[in-house]
């Protein structure tokens, strides 16, 4: 996937704004919905995006709360904590303001940047590939957010990014899972929500998925379990294992 920084910059903008149009529409009581992430709820969700964006703004920028600052000194589950403590300390829209300001810092941060800067994000990345992994995590807390209040989230072409997100990350998500990768090239062919697809890997390849780019990011966020993504086709053992470890972040 080659497209260029302002284009995925762009996406970004466009997938906070619609979890935060969503969000300025709803009531005070509604902040305390609980989400399917486990003790997380609405006001949870967006108070971690909200924090993230912040760190990732200082990771571009070699600031106080970069990344590789922040978790030396919380540790992996005081990085998460501190963002939770700080939203729960204020009122639900005060947490949207909150992220209203970060997520604008951070794509002016991620604007300014040279495309191929390495960044210590996560196991380490470039600009592109960090705006990418933000957009994946607010569409994935996004999702959260959409069941906790009872909404329908409308899917876009903007899933090509957290599809291309997925399939690069799967040498990371067979790490993760203790699992040798079976050997062979690997083939994904995803329909888009607008009919486009969305493609990666050799035509060639021995082993190829396919079905609804939907179905296959929830499955790659952990939304859903594979049992629930039932139109993804795997053929070849790598493409059988791609669907069982498949993991999209740290």
């Amino acid at each position: 996937m080659a497209e260029s920084l302002d284009v995925l910059v762009a996406d970004l903008a466009a997938e906070q704004d619609a979890l935060q149009t969503l969000l300025a529409d709803i009531a005070d009581d509604d902040w305390l919905r609980p989400t399917p992430a486990e003790g997380w709820d609405v006001r949870d969700s967006v108070s971690h995006l909200a924090d993230t964006d912040e760190i990732a703004r200082d990771t571009v920028l070699d600031g106080p709360r970069s990344f590789p600052k922040e978790l030396d000194v919380k540790g992996p589950e005081g990085f998460n904590q501190q963002g939770l403590d700080r939203g729960r300390s204020m009122a639900g829209p005060e947490v949207l303001a909150w992220w209203r300001t970060s997520s604008a810092a951070e794509r002016e941060a991620l604007a300014g940047a040279p495309p191929d800067q390495r960044v210590p994000w996560g196991i380490g990345m470039s600009v592109t590939s960090l705006v990418t992994a933000r957009l994946m995590e607010t569409w994935a807390h996004g999702l959260d957010v959409y069941e906790a209040l009872g909404s329908e989230p409308v899917d876009t072409d903007r899933l090509r990014h957290v599809a291309w997100i997925g399939v690069r990350a799967l040498p990371y998500a067979f790490g993760v899972a203790g699992r040798e990768a079976p050997p062979g090239e690997l083939r994904v062919e995803l329909d888009l929500p607008s009919g486009a697809r969305f493609t990666a890997g050799p035509d060639d390849a021995g082993n190829r998925i396919t079905g609804p780019a939907g179905q296959f990011c929830r499955l790659f966020v952990q939304r859903i379990t594979r049992a629930e993504a039932p139109d993804l086709t795997a053929s070849g053992p790598l493409a059988d294992a791609a669907l069982d470890v498949a993991r999209a972040y740290l």
